[in-house]
């Protein structure tokens, strides 16, 4: 064989190689921050050999449930108590492998500018699922506007309200709605990546959340996948300074990097 032809197959064997050692994994996010950063990881790891691809989702709910299934590898959209009350309300096998974003909460109005102008008898929205509808809960209490339990912890229902003198009306909703019920009510409790979709920021809420908290989001993986290379792979993809950068410069404190 020609030396030119046996240099040509040595190189196309070796390029084979480097595309079987390649693996591609499906991560599952929500719109907007999530995916945004997760764009960013994807070169990052493409040169240390791992492939993403990101699937989006409109709701809180699927990303677990595909996950459990095998049929994503990975999801980033969610903080540990919210994953906590999945596991346990659901049996997922599934935990989190390292942190990611930390989203502060806020409550928004369309109709008044603080929260002291929400007459009595107004109506806010909150979550309908219990982790993050407990977190608006607590972010009322926290701003001495009604009390909880508590007993009730970090997961605070309707039912637990103890106290509210000016008589609000909270009605729950499903995260992914929360900016539309926007029109129809007094204020509403907005998580950022749903207000960031809408064209809302931080700077536009009447009550905001501490930046410091529980609320760590995380990536999840399966738990018999937890220990795999392509885990710690993934991880030391996210956590560069190139994403700590984009994540400041991009959205200015409304979401914030917690490696």
């Amino acid at each position: 064989m020609p030396l030119r032809l046996v240099l040509s197959a040595a190189i196309a064997a070796v390029i084979g190689a480097g595309a079987a050692q390649a693996e591609t994994i499906k991560i599952g996010v929500t719109p907007g921050p999530h995916a945004q950063v997760l764009e960013v990881v994807k070169p990052i790891a493409a040169k240390k050999g791992l492939d993403i691809q990101i699937i989006e989702f409109s709701d809180y709910v699927i990303p677990n449930t595909a996950l459990d299934a095998g049929e994503i590898q990975a999801n980033s959209f969610q903080h540990q108590p919210y994953l906590d009350n999945q596991k346990k309300d659901r049996g997922f096998k599934i935990e989190s492998v390292g942190a990611t974003l930390n989203f502060p909460l806020g409550i928004y109005s369309k109709k008044h500018k603080s929260f002291a102008d929400v007459p009595a008898g107004g109506t806010v929205a909150i979550q309908n699922d219990p982790t993050n509808g407990g977190r608006s809960l607590l972010l009322l209490q926290a701003n001495g506007i009604i009390k909880v339990k508590p007993e009730a912890g970090l997961k605070p229902s309707v039912a637990d309200i103890i106290d509210n003198p000016k008589k609000l009306k909270i009605i729950e909703v499903e995260a992914a709605q929360a900016p539309r019920s926007l029109d129809d009510v007094d204020a509403a409790s907005i998580n950022t990546n749903y207000a960031t979709q809408a064209g809302l920021t931080l700077n536009d809420a009447i009550l905001k959340e501490d930046a410091k908290g529980p609320y760590v989001n995380v990536i999840a993986v399966r738990s018999v996948d937890k220990d795999k290379p392509w885990v710690k792979t993934l991880l030391a993809s996210y956590h560069t300074p190139e994403v700590k950068a984009f994540v400041q410069e991009k959205f200015k404190g409304a979401v914030l990097p917690s490696w």
